[in-house]
């Protein structure tokens, strides 16, 4: 293309080989982190840039969201250029956005500027994230993106028929036994299947519940108070309990045989006052029998 063409104002036209854009594709998916890089080889005629190759920019500067070619990155690109494509030209260059679009940034500007300058030679920018694809080309003396990209397929034109080939084969995998099959089964296989599974859910629930229970015993048993029942002795004289039974006995001794001694001493006040009132009975009907016998002669 040459300089006239490009201040017309108008886009180029560019056709692209599809096996040349899968290739690219393949090479952005390589690496979903960082971008890569690599050249168009092609030609560029009459105002339409033909992409019929690409090289690989091996050894570039790549990183998360700039690549650069570097020394050794052009040597590489040159090695094969002279030795696959000596009638072809570089008509531009690729590289990758992992994330984040297609469109071109300052360094990306930068790089065509510097190193694609030429009016046929374009800015191809893929992102592996999206599958988003985009071309750059210069218009009129500025960077636009084109609005129309022809693809090229170098098989077309061939017949469904030419090829005869068979359909593939592979070999049986173990793949094949975990497809789900959807031919009905057999009676009697149904009936066991599923008498089988009736048989584990209804012990499977009988473990749950006995499972629950426990752990409802344990937690009860741990978490909420429990009564216990402590026999009490009682005084067969006072029916009062025995305080401080069953205690410590270096625990308040001196409480305890103040208690116990005064409720002996309590007994024994009333033991001595039951002993009182029995003696004074008899001597009160002998003295009544004497008074009525000793009468004056």
């Amino acid at each position: 293309m040459t300089q006239k063409s490009n201040a017309s104002g108008r886009q180029p036209s560019l056709m692209i080989d599809s096996e040349v854009a899968r290739q690219i594709r393949q090479h952005a998916h390589s690496s979903t982190k960082a971008e890569i890089c690599g050249v168009l080889i092609g030609q560029d005629r009459n105002g339409v840039i033909k992409v019929t190759a690409s090289i690989t920019g091996l050894n570039a500067d790549e990183a998360g969201a700039h690549v650069t070619f570097t020394q050794d990155t052009w040597e590489h690109i040159y090695k094969v250029k002279d030795k696959d494509f000596p009638s072809e030209r570089i008509v531009g260059w690729y590289h990758s956005h992992p994330g984040f679009g297609v469109f071109l940034s300052e360094h990306d500007t930068f790089i065509h500027k510097n190193f694609f300058s030429s009016p046929g030679q374009v800015a191809w920018v893929v992102d592996p994230h999206s599958d988003e694809e985009g071309c750059f080309a210069w218009v009129g003396g500025r960077i636009e993106r084109l609005s129309q990209i022809a693809t090229v397929d170098r098989r077309g034109g061939e017949r469904a028929d030419e090829s005869n080939r068979p359909e593939p084969s592979f070999p049986a995998s173990d793949d094949e036994d975990k497809e789900i099959s959807y031919e009905p089964k057999s009676v009697d296989g149904s009936s066991e299947s599923s008498d089988t599974y009736s048989l584990q859910r209804l012990v499977g629930t009988i473990f749950s519940y006995i499972t629950a229970i426990l752990l409802g015993v344990l937690v009860a048993w741990y978490v909420f108070p429990r009564v216990e029942v402590v026999p009490v002795p009682v005084d067969p004289q006072t029916g009062q309990p025995l305080i401080g039974f069953g205690e410590d006995p270096g625990v308040g001794s001196a409480e305890q045989d103040e208690a116990k001694a005064k409720a002996k001493a309590e007994g024994d006040a009333k033991a001595r006052d039951g002993d009182k009132q029995s003696l004074s009975q008899p001597n009160q009907s002998n003295g009544g029998v004497q008074g009525d016998h000793a009468q004056p002669k």
